[in-house]
Order: C-alpha cells, then sequence, then structure tokens
C-alpha cells in the first residue's frame, strides 16, 4: 500500500501494545506465578480471541471483564490457584500500564500541525479514562471512542466506522495507528489508511494486505505528515 499524507486530517490511536506497554502485566504476573512470561502470552493471545469470537456470534460484554476471563483461563491452564483478589489485583495493572517514551511528544506534534487525534480501543470507557489521565495525555486528544459504544470489537468494521462518525471525518481522511496486525487490516478494510507502529521488528503478516505505513515511533508519523 502506498500512504498519501496529504489526504489525512484526523488521527486515532489503538491503546494497548500502541500507546502503553501491557508488557508491564508480566511484572503484576511474576510476585505470584512461577512462569509469568508464560501466562502473560497466554493471558493476552486468549483476551484477543475472546473479542474475536465475541463479535461474531453476539457475545459481547465490555474488554475489562474479556480481560478477567482471558486471565483466568491462563491461570487455570497453568495450573495456577489465587483468590479472586489476587486475580483481580492482576488485572487492575491494565489502569496504570507505562506509557511509551514518545507518546506524549509525538501526538503533541501532531495535534500542534492541525491534526484532530483520538483514541479508537477495545478497551471500556473506564479502562480509557485511566489509561488517559495515567499516560498523562488527555489535554492533547479530542477524545476516546470505545468498542463498548457499539458493542463491536475490532477488526468488525462497524467501529472504524463509528469512530469515523463520532470524529465527523470522512473515512478516508483518518489514518489509524496500531501495533496490532489485525487492527491495521481491520481499519484497513473499512476505509481507513493503517499506519503499523513497529516497536520491536517484528515481521509483517504473511497474509492479507499490508500497512499503508510502518513506523517505530509517532515521531515518524509525524514526520511523514509533515508536524
Amino acid at each position: 500500500m502506498v500512504f498519501e499524507p496529504d489526504q489525512v486530517s484526523t488521527v486515532s490511536f489503538d491503546s494497548y501494545s500502541t500507546l502503553v506497554d501491557v508488557d508491564a502485566a508480566e511484572n503484576a504476573l511474576a510476585r505470584r506465578v512461577d512462569d509469568p512470561e508464560l501466562v502473560s502470552k497466554l493471558w493476552r493471545a486468549r483476551s484477543l480471541e475472546y473479542t474475536f469470537v465475541a463479535t461474531q456470534i453476539d457475545a459481547y460484554q465490555p474488554f475489562y471483564e474479556m480481560n478477567r476471563d482471558a486471565l483466568q483461563y491462563a491461570l487455570d491452564a497453568y495450573g495456577v490457584e489465587i483468590s479472586d483478589e489476587a486475580r483481580d489485583e492482576i488485572l487492575a495493572v491494565y489502569h496504570e500500564l507505562d506509557v511509551f517514551d514518545d507518546v506524549r511528544d509525538g501526538i503533541e506534534r501532531l495535534r500542534d500541525a492541525g491534526y484532530d487525534c483520538y483514541v479508537l480501543s477495545n478497551g471500556n470507557p473506564e479502562m480509557l479514562d485511566a489509561m488517559v489521565d495515567h499516560a498523562d495525555i488527555g489535554d492533547i486528544l479530542e477524545d476516546t471512542i470505545s468498542a463498548d459504544e457499539v458493542r463491536l470489537f475490532k477488526p468488525a468494521p462497524g467501529l472504524y466506522r463509528h469512530a469515523a462518525g463520532r470524529t465527523g471525518t470522512p473515512i478516508d481522511e483518518i489514518v489509524h495507528v496500531t501495533a496490532g496486525w489485525f487492527d491495521v487490516m481491520g481499519a484497513h478494510h473499512a476505509g481507513m489508511q493503517a499506519a503499523w507502529v513497529d516497536r520491536q521488528s517484528s515481521p509483517w503478516e504473511p497474509f492479507g494486505p499490508e500497512p499503508d505505513l510502518t513506523i517505530e515511533t509517532i515521531h515518524e508519523l509525524a514526520e511523514t505528515l509533515g508536524a
């Protein structure tokens, strides 16, 4: 795909793994679990799988609950027995994930250049409010847009179209910025341009469309857009 910067007027950002680092959840597990890396990976994978399935079978529940159920599955799969209170303390780390170093300055550059910036996330409103507050980016965002508003998870096209309506922007004038491969494909399928944030030099998926733009930091997007 060829990125068309002159067409962009609005930028939407995914939240988890794009703006904030979900790997911090492993630290919360490490205090209670012998193999925190394995449990963390299964937790994250199952959480996404639940959202994919939920959209297809009309079994929506807020992402926090999806994440809780996925964590419980991961604990059960590795034979870890902890109290519900301890599980919920691990889960609560999603309210205070560390923000990546480039996020605030990068978004600020885009905003100062005239681009409206939003968060578009599977996270439910309470999770997004906590994330924005902890990351200290509320003053440079126009708003957050949650899957909870339409009860559809990414990569359902209805969520991206809802975002276009909420921002008041033609969908082809939005570039969606995300670390999630499925989110890239979902945004592109719905009519947005898609910028993949590849912070770890990962290979791209061997099927489906490629990102319109691949970046390591938000600053690279700002430079591409002339910000």
